[in-house]
């Protein structure tokens, strides 16, 4: 599979479709077609409207749409996006609300890294910005990463997430969501060692693999199943020649996109069936249900082929970071190391990716955390977008995150640091 070939031909495939779409929705549109009594032209200007639609969105990243904030005076204040950090594979992106004072929580929010592009936690974001200072880390598309930026795995991953950390300064609080949850405890046992000063005063860790063997399923299954070698085989490809990243190892957004849909293949069939009736009856609306749903979900993104399969490995088969043996550029971080971060652990009840339990187990690693600054919430009948997105995040889990922040928001005494030790002692 570690062809270009493959990986063009899927971009063939699927700029067809788009063509086949606009050119359904172009011919069927004609106003002669209005003196022949039949629904025929109308359902084929309504499947062309929604194929060319949805191929078109599969290639390009979906605006923020964060635009305005209500303050406190009841007033509109603009939104502007500030990368304050820039690199290669990724940056850090601050939501600056212009014309009113700087709220006292500053929040990083910790996106995943996972087939779709940061804008998934755009609900997110709007939730937590009158009242929060926010700032995301927004990952680049790997096919438009040139070779010679050298590669992106999770240790990489990890090495980000500190620099965030570090530029934002201790008085953060960070929610990492989904796929970087073990990544993020990770990082902040790494500044708990090296830079005590530098870390947060928070970390919620919402809905993440910490220990995949806790609960199983259908991820982890599939995790244990497969060799690495299958899995190198049958999931990477070549960036194209169409990209920047050409010649680059990646496991392709398209091909993620497949596995997606058919996880839900029945229930993703109706809901396009009933879009295009929808639309041949005049019903459909530009930023409907659906629309909104599918512009993002159908936005995929390429994750270079190192992060990916280091994540499965590390992750998933390895249990690394349950294990506590997680290593970053040579040096064993011990998770045991935080000693004055509040944790607070969110999950789903009905969670079928990160399946309760899987990140709970991050709270038996903090053995040297006292018991008063760690927290739990299950939130009933939530499943995995249910617990950073929706009405249950809005209504019940964002308000006792709020909460914590605020409990913890001052640091603890003095005598819990750890004593500060290089960067050098700790590789040596």
């Amino acid at each position: 599979m570690k062809h270009m070939a493959t990986y063009d031909l899927m971009e063939t495939i699927r700029n067809t479709n788009e063509w086949m779409g606009a050119s359904a929705r172009a011919f069927a549109s004609y106003p002669v077609w209005g003196m022949v009594p039949h629904p025929f032209f109308k359902m084929m200007s309504a499947w062309g409207r929604v194929t060319e639609r949805s191929f078109a969105r599969m290639v390009i990243k979906p605006d923020w749409g964060v635009r305005t904030v209500v303050g406190s005076d009841g007033r509109d204040h603009l939104v502007e996006q500030v990368r304050e950090i820039s690199r290669p594979f990724g940056d850090l992106v601050r939501f600056k609300v212009h014309g009113r004072p700087e709220k006292p929580r500053r929040v990083l929010l910790c996106a995943p890294m996972s087939g779709h592009y940061a804008t998934l936690l755009r609900s997110t974001v709007a939730s937590l910005l009158p009242d929060c200072e926010v700032w995301v880390t927004d990952w680049h598309n790997a096919r438009d990463i040139p070779v010679s930026e050298g590669k992106f795995d999770i240790e990489d991953y990890t090495l980000y997430l500190m620099e965030f950390m570090r530029h934002m300064g201790p008085d953060t609080h960070v929610i990492a969501v989904c796929q970087p949850v073990p990544l993020a405890l990770a990082a902040t046992a790494y500044l708990a060692e090296l830079e005590p000063e530098a870390q947060p005063r928070t970390l919620t860790l919402i809905g993440g693999p910490v220990d995949p063997d806790a609960a199983p399923t259908e991820v982890t299954d599939f995790g244990r199943r497969i060799t690495m070698g299958q899995l190198e085989h049958l999931a990477i490809q070549r960036v194209g020649f169409k990209y920047p990243g050409v010649g680059r190892l990646v496991y392709p957004g398209l091909l993620q996109l497949a596995s997606f849909l058919s996880m839900n293949a029945e229930r993703h069939t109706k809901a396009f069936g009933d879009k295009i009736a929808s639309e041949a009856k005049g019903d459909a609306g530009e930023r409907d249900k659906h629309n909104r749903f599918y512009d993002e979900y159908l936005a995929v993104m390429d994750m270079t082929a190192e992060f990916y399969l280091s994540t499965v490995e590390r992750i998933f088969k390895d249990r690394e970071i349950a294990r506590n043996a997680f290593v970053v550029a040579g040096h064993r971080i011990d998770i045991g190391k935080i000693t004055r971060v509040a944790v607070k652990v969110v999950e789903g009840s009905k969670d079928d990716i990160s399946a309760p339990g899987q990140c709970l187990a991050a709270l038996d690693l903090l053995t040297g955390l006292d018991d008063s600054r760690k927290a739990k919430h299950l939130e009933e009948g939530a499943g995995h977008y249910g617990i950073f997105a929706g009405k249950s995040w809005r209504n019940n889990i964002r308000p006792l995150v709020m909460e914590f922040m605020d409990t913890h928001s001052t640091p603890p005494p003095a005598s819990n640091e750890r004593p500060r030790i290089s960067l050098a002692a700790s590789n040596g």
